[in-house]
This record gives C-alpha cells, structure tokens and sequence, in this order.
C-alpha cells in the first residue's frame, strides 16, 4: 500500500534532489579521493618488471654486485604492502585532521599528501632512489586511508536520506573506474613502457588538482557546521547550496533536532565507542562488513587473472589488453548498484552479492582444478572471474562505506570511520602477507577458503543487518535497539523533542526559534 503510493512521487523528488552542487561535490570529492585509492591499487602491475630493473640497477650501482633474489622480493613485496600500511595511518590520523578542520578542508588537506607522493614516485627513476617510490607509496597509503573515510562522511552529511545510498556509491564507482585507469594507462601504447613508467605514478598529481581547484568553491558539511561548529546560518547556506532549494526548514529542523539532542556530547573516542551497549551491533556490524570486504578473495582473483587468461590460450602480449575487461565489468558493476540501491536497499545488495561470489567462487575451483579435461574449460575460468569482480562491484565493493555512515550518529561517526578503517587496512595488509602460502598450500583449492568468508559473511548480514534504505539515523538505531538490548539516548531524547514540538503547536507564543529564523534568513 504504501510502495503504490509512494513510488511515482519519489521518483520525482529523487530527481529534485540530486542538485547541480551536489553531484559536483560528489564527482570531484570522489574523483581526488576514491579515484586515486583505486589507481592505486593497479597502476603498479604494468611496470612491475621495470620497477624491478630499476632496483636491481640502483643496487649494483651502489654496491658493484646485482640485487639478491630474495631482497629484491622484499624490497618488491615492501613497495607494494607499504600502500595499506600508510592507508592505516591514514585512518587513524582522520578524527584528529577532521575535528578541526572539518570534513571538506580535510579532503583539501589531504590532496597534500597526494602531491607529494606523486612528485617522489616520478621522480624517483630520475634520481636513481628506490627508496623515493618506496616513501611515495607509504604517502600515497595516506592519502588513500584518510580519503575513504572522510569522503563518505561528507557524502553521507550532505545528501538528502533519499538518495543517500545512491551518492554514497559513488565512492565504489571512482575506485572502479581508478583501478580501470590503471589499468589503462598501463598498457605499453600509454605509459607502460620502460621508459614512461615513471609518469604513471605522475599522473596523480591530476585529480588532486583538479580537486584543489574545484572543492573550495562548494560548502562545508552542514551537519558539521551545525553539530560541532554551531553555525546555524553557515549550515543553512549550505542545505540551501546541496538541496538546491531555498526553503530548507524542514531539513534544517530535523538536524537541529538532533544537534539538540547531542549539544552536550563531545565527540566520542574510539574506545568509548567499542564499550557503548546501545551501539556494539552496529560496531560488530562494520567490523564484519570490512573484513569480509577485504578477505572476500577479490585480491587474490587480480593475483590469478594472468595465469589464467595465459592457460585459456590467450598470447601472453594480449592479456593486458583482455585484462581490461576485468576493470571494465567492475566499473559496470559499480554504476548498476549505484543505480539500484534506492529501489533494492543495501541488505539484498550485500546478501546476493556475497551469495554470488561463493558459488562462482566453487565453480571456479572447479574448471580451474579440471582445466585440462577439455580446451573449452579454461574459457568457463575467465567467465567465472568476470562473474565474481561483477559479484563483489554490484553490492559489496561500495556499501560498507555506506553503512559506516548511516549507522552512528554525529558524534560516533569519526570513531566508527576509525574503526572501519582500521578493519580495512589490516584486512588488506592481511590478505597481502598471507595469500601467498595459502596459494602455495592449497593451490586453485584456495578459493575455497574464500567462498567459506563469503557464506559466512551473507549468514551473518541475513540474520542481523536491517534495511537502512531511506531510514534516518535515529530509525537505524531503533532498527538495532532490540539486539543491542539498550536503547540510544538518543531516542529517549527524540520523543521528548516530539512531544515538546506538538505541544508548540497548540502555543503560538512557543514556536521554536527555528521557524522565524528560517521565515527572517529564508526569504
């Protein structure tokens, strides 16, 4: 009853609300940020041999013998691995950057850290240091930890609950389309050539210029002008600037509401958080959502691509090219769940794909352990790993960033993207050391243990994850108030709030300051 009524209408308010301001904040907020987590991620599969060259030459240059085996491993394995361990830091170093200088200027701030690392990379082959690319990288790390999760605080506080989910995976979408461009410009027509390798890791600089140039001309947060700043007219121009509109009473009172309840609140630590009862669900919630993000084996699918697209019967200088693929079905697979998010919700979204990616996972298993029985096999490999990067893209690739943001309220948000954050990076840094002795013990069977993450994962979110579609922050606490066994403050505070707003509507005399601020700044 309610979905008839309300499906054509939303619509079209779905469409009002996606402001000329608000999709140039999400697109240039994401393209210095989750773009370049993304680049990232692929740009150093192409040079990899050149890199190697390269340390193997500065070694014997210096020390008139070439470069041990087992060094230029770790010197290599160092390289790529440093990049989670800066994202680590990164995240850790969001809460103390953010307080302060709030979420926008911290997306300003970190394009810093993205300069630089930049500069050190390219110029490193010049220089003759490895240890520059090496540096650059842990920098780069940086960047990447603070961007995902001020970002999609900024996303999360500037869009209208309707579209939220929608404007939050733009996040996944800019890493897609990263990890496509790496992939891209690495290719030896490009920049993946012995002597253009360099400006790969150059070409970072662009997106953080461009996002330099183009972010301080667009609002702070509101909500956090509001909550942490108390500048009510500040964050009324900026709901104004984000919903396009110039009435934006309502808006203003629901997060009024809220900055009243938590006036006396200070921003809630880390540890604070983890011992909270009326929130450890949503803690154990995000917690399960970023492990399984990293330890799905989506990573471990980018380390057997090669070796399999070459057993298929594919010439081994054409893999690069059918490489593509992979990045472009991800980025397809993105811009669908962007799509349908707001009509399907999160939760089918990060079931179905974890459901996915365990059965594809097995069959997987399956042609890679019988690839030799037939010649067509090999091809139903390279089917399965396309399925499983759509799998994973379509639900799991961007919604944890999503839920991080809609399950706290404003002041345990920094301390949950702390701890998300941490998930993450550990999780992948994880994965990184430890894949490759379970691929040397396990072999193709490996994918198993992965599928195992995957059905583990999709159990855990059908029994406990409720839908946060279209939900406010109070409702979502509600949602988990009867597992959590407490309930918020903040609820209790909420119906006071709306007893206190029906009583001032049989008061004229009463009406909340609100209401002539907005008739006095609106008009």
């Amino acid at each position: 009853m309610k979905l008839s009524k309300k499906n054509p209408a939303e619509t079209k308010e779905n469409q009002r609300n996606w402001s000329f301001s608000l999709v140039v904040a999400a697109l240039v907020g994401a393209f210095g940020s989750s773009f370049l987590y993304g680049y990232n991620l692929s740009v150093v599969n192409a040079p990899t041999p050149y890199i190697k060259a390269f340390y193997n030459e500065t070694w014997y240059r210096r020390h008139g013998q070439p470069i041990d085996p087992d060094t230029l491993t770790l010197l290599w394995s160092v390289t790529v691995s440093i990049f989670a361990i800066g994202g680590l830091v990164g995240t850790l170093m969001v809460k103390m950057i953010g307080k302060f200088l709030g979420r926008k200027s911290t997306l300003l701030v970190n394009n810093g850290f993205a300069i630089s690392a930049a500069l050190l990379m390219a110029c490193s082959l010049r220089a003759g240091t490895f240890e520059m690319l090496i540096v650059g990288r842990f920098i780069m790390g940086v960047d990447g930890g603070i961007a995902l999760s001020a970002l999609p605080m900024y996303l999360n506080e500037i869009s209208p609950k309707e579209i939220r989910g929608s404007l939050g995976q733009v996040t996944a979408i800019f890493i897609c389309i990263g990890v496509f461009s790496g992939q891209l410009l690495g290719l030896p027509e490009l920049l993946g050539r012995e002597s253009t390798w360099p400006y790969l890791f150059g070409v970072i600089i662009v997106p953080a210029l461009v996002q330099l140039a183009s972010l301080p001309f667009l609002p702070e947060s509101p909500r956090y002008l509001l909550f942490e700043k108390h500048d009510e007219a500040g964050a009324m121009k900026a709901f104004q600037t984000f919903l396009g509109k110039a009435d934006v009473s309502q808006e203003l009172e629901e997060a009024l509401a809220e900055s009243r309840v938590q006036r006396n609140l200070r921003l809630v630590s880390v540890l604070e958080l983890l011992r909270a009862p009326f929130v450890r669900w949503q803690v154990i919630t995000v917690i399960v959502t970023m492990a399984s993000y990293q330890l799905c084996g989506l990573n471990a699918i980018w380390f057997y691509t090669n070796s399999i697209f070459g057993k298929a019967g594919i010439p081994q200088d054409k893999i690069p090219y059918i490489t593509l693929s992979t990045g472009g079905i991800e980025t397809l697979a993105a811009i669908f769940s962007g799509l349908v998010i707001e009509r399907l919700g999160r939760r089918p979204l990060l079931i179905g794909g974890f459901g996915l990616m365990a059965l594809f996972f097995g069959t997987l298993t399956a042609t890679l352990t019988l690839q030799d029985q037939a010649p067509w096999v090999p091809y139903l490999s390279i089917v399965c790993i396309l399925a499983i990067i759509a799998s994973f893209c379509s639900g799991p690739g961007g919604i944890p960033f999503i839920l991080t943001g809609e399950f706290f309220q404003q002041s345990e948000r920094p301390a949950a993207f702390i701890i998300a954050g941490t998930v993450n990076w550990l999780s992948n840094f994880v994965v990184g050391l430890l894949f490759p002795f379970i691929q040397k013990s396990l072999d193709s069977y490996c994918f198993l243990v992965f599928a195992t993450i995957c059905i583990t994962g999709a159990t855990y979110f059908y029994f406990v994850l409720p839908e946060t579609k279209n939900k406010t922050h109070a409702e979502i606490s509600q949602a988990f108030a009867k597992r959590n066994k407490a309930h918020p403050p903040e609820v209790k505070a909420d119906s006071a709030m709306t007893e206190e707003k029906a009583n001032s509507q049989t008061e004229p005399d009463s009406s909340s300051t609100l209401d002539s601020y907005g008739q006095n700044k609106i008009v």
